[in-house]
């Protein structure tokens, strides 16, 4: 096996290593309504996850494009920065996790390559096109998905507000297991592509493809592994933003899941990468003060504001230096 075959494996397996841990950090974002709300248990949840991410990260490429191609230029990446990167993300996902945080693995994987590719090739190794998309996505995910939840939460109590309690709540627990299903599909729509964007360039950097393609087994090893990923849960993460950050009954959950999974819907169409962990946790304070504003509380949503804000400069220099280490 010839050195550049040896460093394009190392390279595609810490890029799956990646993919893994985004499934297992971002899929407690995904469950952790229902869950908190005692809707579906832990279990029941985790296989409904699995499923629909897995089903959704089949049914397209538009997101994985903007990722593999128009984020940063191609040939300022090497194989071995793109590893640099991956090992970069995996660090701060894996720090992340066990703290609790919901970061955004999918702001992680982009200053991630940012930082990898400005070691090659400076400020011009960046294309604006893509990352005009990423600031779109960045205003969509925290404003959309907080205000159509809020909106959401607002005409449920509208309507609603004085319905029997049982009944009501029986009919909000299977409209919030509709609205898990919906989010789970459109989380591997959105952030299971990201990292086949990236599979597809190394392979592409790597020799083993001559034009920038996603074949469908590259689609498949990626779903399959975020899916495994998921499998394996985060409860640390469920237990900040499900039951830390507010306390949600289940018609809050399924506005909540509702409003975030018709963001990244849209989202995904037009090929923007947003982040999911966002949109999920903004939708759920959007639910939870549709009914008062004291139901959520602020400063644990504060420390999860600040981790968001920390993750681009962590991971890009992370990224940027083990790239100039390596190279």
């Amino acid at each position: 096996m010839s050195v550049i075959s040896i460093a394009l494996v190392v390279a595609l397996a810490t890029i799956l290593a990646a993919e893994f841990v985004n499934g297992w950090t971002d899929a407690p974002n995904v469950i952790a309504t229902v869950v908190a709300t005692g809707v579906m248990s832990p279990r029941a949840a985790i296989v409904m996850a699995v499923i629909m991410n897995t089903a959704g990260a089949m049914s397209g490429t538009a997101v994985a494009a903007t990722v593999g191609k128009g984020i940063v230029e191609p040939n300022a990446l090497t194989l071995h920065s793109i590893t640099a990167a991956m090992l970069s993300i995996i660090a701060w996902g894996t720090f992340a996790a066990r703290a609790g945080l919901p970061v955004s693995k999918s702001h992680a994987l982009l200053a991630g390559l940012a930082g990898a590719a400005y070691a090659g090739g400076g400020w011009s190794a960046l294309q604006w096109s893509g990352w005009e998309k990423v600031i779109i996505g960045m205003v969509m995910s925290i404003v959309l998905g907080g205000l159509v939840a809020y909106a959401i939460g607002a005409i449920t109590v509208s309507i609603a507000g004085g319905a029997k309690p049982g009944p009501a709540k029986r009919t909000f627990d299977r409209l919030s297991v509709a609205a898990a299903c919906f989010l789970a599909f459109n989380h591997g729509l959105n952030d299971g592509q990201k990292f086949m964007g990236v599979f597809a360039t190394t392979l592409l950097i790597g020799g083993a493809a001559a034009t920038f393609t996603i074949p469908w087994w590259v689609i498949v090893v990626c779903a399959l592994t975020m899916a495994a990923g998921t499998s394996a849960g985060g409860w640390r993460i469920i237990r900040t933003i499900g039951w830390r950050m507010t306390r949600l009954q289940s018609w809050q959950g399924f506005a909540a899941q509702a409003a975030a999974g018709m963001t990244i819907f849209g989202a995904s169409g037009f090929g923007v990468p947003l982040s999911t962990t966002h949109t999920i946790t903004s939708a759920i304070a959007g639910a939870a003060a549709s009914r008062r504003t004291s139901d959520v509380r602020w400063a644990v949503l504060l420390r999860i504001v600040l981790a968001w804000i920390i993750t681009f400069p962590v991971c890009f220099v992370a990224a940027y230096v083990a790239a100039r280490l390596v190279s």
